[in-house]
């Protein structure tokens, strides 16, 4: 699970901000299981797409939702579904309680690529259990969701 890292640190890195500490074990992470995605069936799928996949519902999201969640325009997120839907992962249907607004459903394909995302996770999970120890994991694991929880105070 090892990742090629930048030659030179930014400001945030140097100083090894929280935010800085969070971040590059989640890219490093992200790029692992991305690669396995991959190589598992799902090539076309990039790290930019876990904004979709991420916060859409099971009976589905309205686009402007899916933006917002993400924290981008509505016409980014637009761009990201049109790719995803062109290849099958989502269907794009006109929402039933709003007509000039579009709802976002997955679709086997995108559930199916779901089920893989998180299985890859959970076997990346594994290995460092494996090199950590569980317990270390599981101590993190309880750590983060207290950080979460703390913030979102």
């Amino acid at each position: 699970m090892k990742a090629k890292g930048p030659t030179s640190l930014t400001a945030p890195d140097r100083a090894e901000s929280l935010g800085a500490l969070l971040r590059r074990p989640y890219t490093r992470l992200q790029a692992h299981v991305y690669g396995v995605l991959a190589a598992s069936g799902f090539p076309e799928i990039r790290p930019a797409h876990s904004v979709v996949f991420r916060h859409i519902l099971p009976e589905g999201s309205r686009l402007v939702e899916l933006a917002d969640l993400a924290g981008m325009t509505k016409q980014s997120m637009a761009s990201l579904v049109d790719y995803l839907a062109i290849h099958g992962y989502v269907s794009v249907e006109p929402d039933p309680h709003d007509g000039r607004a579009k709802r976002v459903k997955l679709t086997t394909q995108g559930e199916r690529f779901v089920a893989a995302a998180l299985a890859a996770s959970k076997a990346a999970e594994d290995t460092l259990a494996v090199a950590l120890g569980r317990s270390a994991i599981q101590d993190l694991r309880r750590l983060l969701a207290s950080v979460d929880l703390a913030l979102a105070e």
